[in-house]
């Protein structure tokens, strides 16, 4: 298999970490999203929407965001689990997933951030758009794990699962943009325990062959 991905982007950061997870190798290929390489016609053919992640497996199948991909993962190679059994823990594992995939991290991405300069802003109004859009996502998700989660230490019980693999690479992201953290402690003990796990650590931006 091969993985596209960038060294910043979050959610290429998401399957790394799964497939660390279950113990899944794949061929890192890289697109510098800052030098638009990802709009190259050979990538585009591969990929309509010129994003990443993308997982191209052994026969050639293309699987696109990040997850649909991190599931597609889970249903293949089942242990360890990323989701729980019961449908009503699901839905809310899911809820949380998407409140940062597809609320914060989709609203304040480098696409978002080159259009709103694209639009006349200057870089410091594009970084406190990104501030503001990722602060107040964060505090919705704090909510959200003291009012519906289970004790941890993770954020749905005592495995790392799918909410932890959208929640480490957003709290990156806020601390790039300086979001104060300080009010959301159980999102922090919840990253704090993952990254006592090589499958975080070790797939981190700054731990790829294409970080700079």
């Amino acid at each position: 298999m091969k993985l596209h991905g960038y060294f910043r982007s979050s959610a290429a950061w998401r399957v790394r970490a799964a497939m660390a997870l279950k113990g899944i190798t794949a061929e890192p290929v890289f697109h510098h999203l800052r030098r638009n390489e990802q709009r190259d016609p050979a990538y585009l053919k591969l990929h309509p929407q010129g994003l990443v992640p993308a997982l191209e497996l052994d026969d050639g199948t293309v699987l696109t965001q990040s997850l649909a991909i991190i599931e597609w993962l889970d249903e293949t190679r089942p242990e360890p689990p990323l989701l729980p059994r019961a449908p009503l823990a699901r839905a809310r594992v899911r809820a949380f997933a998407l409140a940062i995939a597809a609320e914060i991290h989709a609203v304040q991405n480098l696409k978002v951030l080159n259009r709103v300069k694209a639009l006349g802003h200057a870089q410091e109004v594009a970084n406190a758009w990104a501030h503001d859009v990722i602060a107040e996502g964060l505090a919705a998700c704090e909510t959200m794990l003291r009012d519906g989660a289970g004790c941890g230490p993770f954020c749905f019980g005592a495995t790392p699962g799918l909410a932890d693999l959208c929640l480490v690479p957003q709290l990156y992201n806020a601390r790039r943009f300086n979001v104060d953290l300080t009010p959301m402690p159980r999102l922090l003990s919840a990253e704090a325990a993952c990254l006592t796990m090589p499958a975080f650590t070790g797939t981190a931006p700054e731990r790829q062959p294409d970080a700079e």
